[in-house]
């Protein structure tokens, strides 16, 4: 998708915005600017005739289907019903409808709505250690509900086993297409993902190691405020191993020293809520690494993102192979456990 989000682009989608605004009751003196694109493009709408904020977003076409959105939506209510964790509620439109749509370029666009939540971004350093045991507790909580929450009929989210991760059928694409990846670089990230296979296999995926997750709990989806934790952004939410959820927080942080620290620090905040296995911490560095190489696929696919440009493009690739050299040192590529550096 290479060139999706460009300036003019985004402007077709503000458009779109404007469209659909009244149908959660915007006035036309309400004012839509671009926050944030990554996967989706997130827009802020301010009304002055209403109290606060609503966050609209524009889901990029072909990825989730119509089911998917509002299963993720679903689960939502469901976390804010039972007092889980601090989440912006889900706005439906005045019809009482979960998603509008507009249609551009034959292709039709899902937007969805949520309440404006406050707060700022951790930012990335060895103090983010005290948060990680808090968002440790709150990665427990998620998991402890899905375990227990009979989702309604027709729930559908996607998988991130190993095939659809960095395996045949990868949602994100392949890491071998990584931004100045050569032959060299290939032979070891294979050499890695053959590592990771096998690594995977071996741990399996029962039913306390693997169910519904957050999938994207890096920093850009965490707000602070105070003491509170919020947590947004629930658009990749599917079924995989529960300890991922770890990997996916440290997300282009990957090969920082602290990241360690991190780790104890969540585990730590996890078990002070559900027991974690010994087995399960010893999966993080391969989930880290098994991470690393999706977004090295994603980058490649989303280059003309803004994170993608804050990371570097082919520097992250390059990091990749350092940390892929590195885990293969640490941990032999065998199929057993890991240990934490």
């Amino acid at each position: 998708m290479a060139g999706l989000y460009e300036d003019a682009f985004l402007a077709t989608l503000h458009q779109g915005v404007e469209i659909v605004a009244p149908q959660w009751g915007l006035s036309q003196d309400t004012r839509i600017a671009l926050l944030t694109v990554s996967e989706n493009a997130t827009f802020r709408a301010d009304d002055p005739h209403q109290a606060a904020p609503m966050i609209l977003r524009v889901h990029r076409p072909a990825y989730h289907t119509t089911t998917e959105i509002e299963s993720e939506i679903a689960w939502i209510d469901a976390l804010r019903a039972d007092g889980v964790v601090a989440t912006p509620a889900p706005i439906p439109t005045r019809t009482g409808a979960r998603l509008a749509t507009f249609h551009h370029d034959e292709e039709m666009r899902h937007v969805a709505a949520f309440a404006f939540m406050s707060g700022t971004e951790p930012q990335a350093g060895a103090g983010l250690v005290e948060g990680f045991g808090l968002l440790g507790e709150i990665s427990a909580r998620l998991h402890g509900h899905a375990r227990r929450w009979t989702p309604p009929k027709g729930f559908t989210r996607k998988t991130w086993d190993f095939a659809r991760t960095i395996g045949d059928a990868p949602h994100w694409g392949s890491w071998r297409d990584g931004l100045g990846l050569d032959a060299l670089g290939v032979q070891l990230l294979q050499q890695c993902a053959d590592a990771l296979q096998a690594r995977t296999a071996a741990y399996g995926m029962a039913a306390e190691r693997f169910g519904l997750i957050h999938a994207d709990l890096r920093l850009a989806n965490l707000l602070v405020e105070g003491d509170r934790l919020g947590v947004i952004d629930f658009d990749d939410c599917g079924f995989g191993w529960f300890v991922y959820d770890f990997a996916a927080a440290v997300s282009f942080l990957e090969t920082e020293p602290f990241i360690p620290e991190l780790a104890a620090a969540w585990v730590a905040g996890y078990r002070r809520v559900a027991p974690l296995a010994d087995e399960d911490v010893a999966m993080i560095p391969a989930f880290v690494m098994l991470r690393r190489m999706m977004l090295t696929a994603w980058i490649a696919s989303h280059a003309e993102t803004p994170t993608a440009q804050e990371v570097g493009l082919g520097a992250y690739t390059s990091g990749t192979l350092e940390l892929a050299e590195r885990w293969l040192t640490q941990h032999g590529g065998t199929a057993g456990p890991d240990r934490l550096p």
